[in-house]
């Protein structure tokens, strides 16, 4: 069985991979561009390509030669506060990399693909949310996660082919990009910390989010390539304990600081993102019944072992885009048109 999986450089497509290899029964092909990825988070025992999905030609040439029968998607520019700014870049790197991507898979006989989606397509409905609500997408990312949904379905329908669609909720934990200014919340304060700096809270900090450790996330993401019950679900994968931006601060604040927290550390607050949603947390009785879902890591615990991580890792050098963002206007975070994180 040979099985291939995008994004696999990155934090989540990593562990994929490192599961995959565990299984002994398959061959398993990791792709990624490592624009956010590292080559070292790739399992050795797997096939590594590094490959740019939006290059029609050399994605479509990978396939002929691969011929998986199984794909997990997970390669995407998943910044949903920046896509407002880069709509070009979240809707090449998202739904047109995924075109390219399935198309080819098709036809050289894909039999599933598992893709992983976004909270995004909720938008700012009444949360929590559930797979039953349409889709109401607020940004652009989410307006592309929602079209790769849409997109799946009706390719599925015409071409025979099986598909889970997986929904996760603020996946963290080692191995994620500490040095993106523009997404992954937890991993952005501890950096900020690690560099000695303060970190910013958007708006008033009251914006509820639930948040997944990796090791909650991977496994039952894995299973839904093999399970004979998920074909054609969509399924929130995470816990449903939603917490503030501001416990979320303090939590860190404690666990960094387990003697006492610096005074000079109290966050600092700028405005709301556009298009941010205050309230975007989800259900998972869904996961529960299909997936055998079981909340393992709480945050405090969950956040304390991503410090370990990345005290090991060290500081880390934010990184932003070069060239700028497609779209200047006064609305761009401070924190990013000032270089504050």
């Amino acid at each position: 069985m040979r099985i291939l999986v995008t994004g696999a450089a990155g934090f989540m497509g990593s562990y994929v991979v490192d599961s995959l290899v565990i299984r002994g029964d398959c061959e398993v092909w990791a792709v990624d561009d490592l624009s956010g990825g590292f080559r070292s988070n790739v399992n050795k025992s797997a096939h590594f390509e590094e490959l740019d999905l939006r290059d029609r030609i050399k994605t479509e040439d990978l396939f002929a030669r691969v011929k998986p029968t199984l794909l997990y998607h997970l390669a995407a520019d998943a910044s949903e506060g920046r896509s407002q700014f880069t709509p070009i870049s979240a809707t090449e790197r998202n739904y047109l990399a995924y075109m390219y991507t399935l198309v080819p898979a098709i036809k050289h006989g894909l039999q599933r693909v598992v893709l992983t989606s976004s909270m995004s397509v909720y938008g700012a409905g009444d949360a929590p949310f559930s797979e039953d609500m349409p889709p109401k997408p607020e940004d652009i990312y989410g307006i592309s996660k929602t079209a790769m949904e849409e997109a799946t379905k009706v390719l599925s329908k015409v071409h025979g082919f099986e598909y889970v669609i997986i929904r996760p909720h603020n996946v963290y934990g080692p191995r994620q990009n500490l040095s993106d200014p523009y997404r992954n919340v937890i991993g952005i304060f501890i950096n900020c910390l690690l560099n000695n700096k303060n970190f910013y809270i958007y708006g008033d900090g009251n914006q509820k989010r639930a948040f997944t450790y990796i090791d909650d996330f991977n496994p039952y993401f894995v299973s839904c390539g093999f399970a004979n019950n998920v074909n054609g679900e969509i399924i929130n994968l995470g816990p449903s304990e939603e917490h503030t931006i501001n416990e979320l601060a303090q939590i860190v604040l404690s666990k960094f600081f387990p003697d006492n927290v610096p005074t000079h550390f109290k966050p600092q607050y700028v405005a709301l993102r556009p298009q941010e949603v205050v309230e975007a947390y989800c259900t998972n009785d869904k996961a529960k019944s299909l997936l055998g879902y079981k909340t393992s890591v709480g945050l405090e615990d969950g956040v304390a072992r991503m410090i370990a991580w990345a005290r090991e890792l060290g500081p880390q050098h934010f990184k932003y885009l070069q060239g700028g963002l497609e779209l200047e206007s006064a609305d761009v975070p401070k924190t990013w048109k000032q270089k504050l994180i």
